[in-house]
């Protein structure tokens, strides 16, 4: 067995869960796949910079010592290390930067556990436990609620299911949508 094909063994199992919590435990990249995401996949090492810097300095353009620095910091360490797991394809001669086929192991990983607010299961939660109040309360006579049917508040929150999952499904780059879309 070659080097190379210990390679491509790995690569094809995959990254591990230590990997994925290494490349997301670092702000700059994980900005650089989220603006990958959001940009179709494709973006110059400039733009990116320029994206980054603009929220670590909160202002836009930003100075040009913070881009600078953004730009440096993912040339000579985030995006050839990005590179390296298959996450992204970083082209450093021609300064550009796309999604790799490793990337939607991250992906799942940023969906699942957001930087801010709610995850989508605690958004689903929320929503049952809404729900199961709801129905509980009108079966119970509270003052407004009495008026509605149980099955017309029923029906109101499966829809409002559905719809949650399908913008969810949507959004996911990673879901089976998009694979069976782009398959």
């Amino acid at each position: 067995m070659t080097e190379g094909d210990v390679v491509s063994d790995a690569e094809s199992d995959g990254l591990d869960a230590s990997e994925i919590h290494d490349v997301l435990r670092n702000d700059r990249r994980r900005l650089v796949l989220e603006r990958l995401r959001s940009a179709d996949g494709t973006e110059t090492v400039s733009d990116l910079s320029e994206h980054i810097g603009g929220i670590e300095a909160d202002e836009s353009p930003p100075p040009r010592n913070v881009r600078q620095s953004v730009y440096v910091s993912l040339h000579q360490t985030h995006l050839p290390k990005l590179d390296e797991l298959g996450i992204v394809e970083y082209d450093p001669d021609g300064k550009t930067v796309s999604l790799d086929d490793n990337a939607d192991d991250v992906a799942v990983y940023m969906e699942v556990v957001p930087r801010y607010g709610l995850s989508w299961a605690e958004y689903y939660l929320g929503l049952g436990i809404l729900g199961t109040l709801s129905l509980t309360a009108s079966l119970l006579g509270v003052p407004v609620l009495r008026l509605a049917a149980p099955s017309t508040i029923g029906l109101f929150i499966s829809a409002l299911l559905v719809a949650s999952a399908t913008y969810q499904l949507l959004k996911q780059r990673s879901s089976l949508v998009h694979r069976l879309r782009d398959g």
